[in-house]
C-alpha cells in the first residue's frame, strides 16, 4: 500500500512541476510577444502578466522599467533631431540669400580692370562662395527631404522616361568626362506610383555620383520589376567607402567639390516614396541599385 501511495505523492508532484513549467513557460511566451510589440511600436502601455508568478512578474516589471527608460530616450533624440533638422533649414535659408549676393556682386568685380594678382584672389574668393553657396543649398534639400512629415504626393510615373529624361539632362556632362553611358530599358512600360520631381532628384544625385567616381563606364539598367541600377568601374573606392556612401556629410578624400549629402537626399527621398537603395562593391565595380515595389 505503501508503494503505491508514494508513487501517487511522486505523481502528483511530477504533475504539479509539470503544469508550473508550463504556466511558466507561457508567462515567458507572453513576456517575448509583449516585449516585440512595445518595441515596434510607440507605446506608453507596459507589459502586464496575468500570472501570479512572482519570478515572472519580477522579470516584466523589469522591462517595464527599461522600455519607459528607451521611450523617453527615444522621445529625446527624435526631439533633438527634429530640432536640429528645423535649425538647418533656418541656416540653410538665412545663408542663401547673402551667399548669392556674394556671388552677384563677384560677377560684377570680374567685370572691372584689375590686375593679375587681383584676378587669382577673386577667382579664390569665388570659388569658395560657390562652393559655400552649393553646400547651403544641398543642406536644404536634405532637411526638406528627411524632415517632412507624412508622405509625399504620388502619382504613376513612366520609369522608362524618367531614365531616359535623367541620363539625357547629364548627358553632355558625361560625354565630357569621356563617359558614354549604356542604357538598358525593358520593352514593357514600366510604372510606379512615386513622386516625379522626387524621382528626378534620385537619378540626378545617382547619375552624379557616378560622374564623380566613373573610371570611364557607365551602366543604366531598369528592370522590368521596378529596380533601376547604375554601375561603373570606381578604383578610388574601396568596400568601406562604399559602406560610407550614404552617411551625412561623408566624402572620398579624392573627390573635390562634393558637400557628401546628394546620396544621404536620394535615400531620404527614396524612402519616403516607399522604395529602397542600396550600394555594392565588388572587384572594383561600384553597383547603386533603387528598387520601387509594386505597380500602379
Amino acid at each position: 500500500m505503501l508503494p503505491w501511495l508514494l508513487c501517487g505523492g511522486f505523481a502528483a508532484l511530477a504533475l504539479a512541476l509539470f503544469i508550473r513549467v508550463r504556466l511558466l513557460q507561457k508567462s515567458l511566451d507572453d513576456i517575448t510577444d509583449q516585449l516585440g510589440e512595445r518595441l515596434c511600436s510607440d507605446t506608453n502601455n507596459p507589459i502586464f502578466l496575468p500570472t501570479r508568478d512572482a519570478h515572472a512578474r519580477k522579470l516584466a516589471a523589469a522591462l517595464n522599467v527599461q522600455l519607459k527608460e528607451l521611450r523617453r530616450q527615444r522621445q529625446r533624440y527624435e526631439n533633438g533631431d527634429r530640432e536640429l533638422k528645423e535649425a538647418v533649414t533656418n541656416v540653410s535659408h538665412d545663408l542663401r540669400t547673402p551667399l548669392t549676393a556674394v556671388c552677384g556682386y563677384l560677377e560684377l568685380l570680374e567685370k572691372e580692370d584689375k590686375s593679375p594678382r587681383q584676378a587669382r584672389y577673386l577667382a579664390l574668393i569665388a570659388g569658395r562662395a560657390e562652393a559655400m553657396l552649393q553646400l547651403t543649398e544641398e543642406l536644404l534639400r536634405y532637411s526638406l527631404a528627411s524632415g517632412m512629415e507624412g508622405g509625399l504626393d504620388l502619382e504613376p510615373v513612366d520609369l522608362n522616361g524618367a531614365v531616359e529624361e535623367a541620363v539625357a539632362a547629364l548627358y553632355g556632362a558625361f560625354v565630357a568626362a569621356g563617359i558614354i553611358p549604356r542604357v538598358s530599358l525593358p520593352a514593357q512600360r514600366v510604372a510606379r506610383n512615386l513622386n516625379r520631381a522626387a524621382l528626378s532628384r534620385v537619378l540626378g544625385n545617382l547619375l552624379t555620383n557616378a560622374l564623380k567616381y566613373s573610371a570611364g563606364d557607365l551602366d543604366v539598367v531598369l528592370s522590368p520589376d521596378g529596380a533601376i541600377t547604375l554601375s561603373n568601374t570606381a578604383p578610388a573606392l574601396d568596400e568601406v567607402q562604399v559602406g560610407r556612401l550614404f552617411d551625412r556629410f561623408y566624402t572620398v578624400e579624392t573627390v573635390r567639390g562634393s558637400t557628401g549629402l546628394g546620396l544621404s537626399i536620394a535615400r531620404a527621398l527614396t524612402e519616403r516614396m516607399g522604395g529602397t537603395i542600396s550600394a555594392r562593391y565588388r572587384a572594383g565595380r561600384l553597383t547603386l541599385a533603387v528598387r520601387f515595389p509594386g505597380t500602379y
